[in-house]
């Protein structure tokens, strides 16, 4: 049985998920695509803004409740996806695939927080 991550495990996600966002435009090499390197960077500050928000022991001000931070994490992903088919990311395949891999990676880090906090 899928048993989920715990809040100690999912700083590490969190955390490592924000830099890798925020510079995959350079990275993948869509930087001059204008629109999909700000959609990138929007769920990278997004994140982190959720991150210092939140009620774990890493979280700056702690007015967002773990849960909710996952269930965010979550829609997130479900956003990502939905970006990668919209124009002008569609039609650049590094930003659709960066898009693709950030969508996933919510979803799955989201549902397995969310699956963590439930056991405990």
């Amino acid at each position: 049985m899928i048993q989920g991550i715990t809040k100690d495990m999912h700083v590490y996600a969190d955390y490592s998920y924000i830099p890798l966002v925020l510079l995959a435009p350079n990275l993948m090499g869509f930087e001059d695509d204008r629109s999909s390197a700000m959609v990138c960077r929007s769920f990278a500050f997004a994140e982190l803004g959720t991150s210092l928000l939140t009620d774990a022991k890493w979280g700056a001000i702690k007015c967002i409740p773990y849960k909710t931070h996952a269930i965010i994490d979550l829609a997130s992903g479900v956003m990502a996806l939905g970006a990668a088919v919209m124009r002008p990311m569609s039609e650049n395949k590094n930003a659709r695939n960066t898009l693709i891999a950030m969508g996933i990676t919510g979803l799955v880090v989201g549902a397995l927080s969310i699956l963590g906090a439930k056991q405990r």
